[in-house]
């Protein structure tokens, strides 16, 4: 894992084959949410994970692997050096949303040690159809 050798138009066309679901995010908007000192960025060469730290809380905001590469354990590389970079931040907890019928994921999550926190009434758009609610997930940080 390194800190950044992918650009924000590479990260958004990866997670524009990974988010078959949902619209991705722009170049754009990966590039504003980098810019800021409370982002948190760890990229693979097949993936990337994309949080922002605020005080002792982190946020996953994306995690994206090339499908091709996917059921290799890349994310799982990500997020745990994602949370250890996190943590080193301060953080104490990590949240995430998921969409609700994204069950791979919420299952990946639920593997790393996410357990259930809330939820959010149509939270996600999807390319097609209605908007699916997010489950809110959380993870403590406090390792040993």
């Amino acid at each position: 894992m390194t800190a950044g050798p992918m650009t924000a138009d590479e990260m958004a066309a990866l997670q524009a084959r990974a988010y078959t679901h949902m619209p991705p995010w722009s170049a754009l908007a990966l590039t504003e949410m980098m810019s800021s000192p409370l982002a948190l960025l760890v990229t693979a060469p097949n993936g990337f994970a994309l949080a922002r730290v605020v005080a002792d809380e982190a946020e996953l905001l994306a995690l994206a692997v090339d499908p091709d590469c996917q059921r290799q354990g890349i994310a799982r590389a990500l997020l745990v050096k994602l949370e250890h970079d996190a943590h080193t931040r301060g953080a104490e907890t990590c949240f995430l949303e998921v969409a609700e019928t994204n069950g791979p994921a919420r299952a990946f999550y639920a593997t790393m040690g996410y357990e259930m926190a809330g939820k959010r009434g149509g939270y996600y758009r999807q390319k097609d159809g209605p908007a699916v609610d997010a489950l809110l997930m959380k993870k403590s940080l406090t390792f040993g």
